[in-house]
């Protein structure tokens, strides 16, 4: 499993912690630093059932500033605007080979396979 971190984000090391004390095998991505591509946030989001809208952080200060709150954005501009600004992406995000969670509330991480 591949956990996409922010070890800023107190959600973000509640997840890690809980996958550490279940004996997951986690892979720690600090993905403000590795940002996912465009490929990889596709996957995720057919992996979590939802659109790329579901994964914003709407509390961002980038968010009213490029305006994602417009419903005329396409799900490409979502996901260009989240590559392009990682911080945009809500954490922590468990990815699995089958299923994916995002970690709000954290203990949703141990449900991926």
């Amino acid at each position: 499993m591949e956990l996409w971190h922010n070890p800023r984000c107190s959600k973000s090391r509640q997840a890690l912690a809980l996958l550490q004390e279940a004996g997951r095998e986690v892979t720690v991505r600090l993905y403000l630093e590795q940002p996912p591509t465009a490929v990889e946030l596709r996957a995720v989001l057919a992996k979590l059932g939802r659109g790329p809208r579901d994964l914003l952080r709407r509390g961002e200060a980038l968010y009213r500033e490029l305006g994602l709150a417009d419903a005329d954005r396409s799900d490409d501009e979502l996901i260009a605007a989240m590559v392009a600004h990682p911080i945009l992406i809500e954490r922590p995000l468990a990815v699995g080979a089958s299923s994916a969670a995002m970690g709000r509330p954290p203990e949703q991480v141990l449900a991926v396979e």
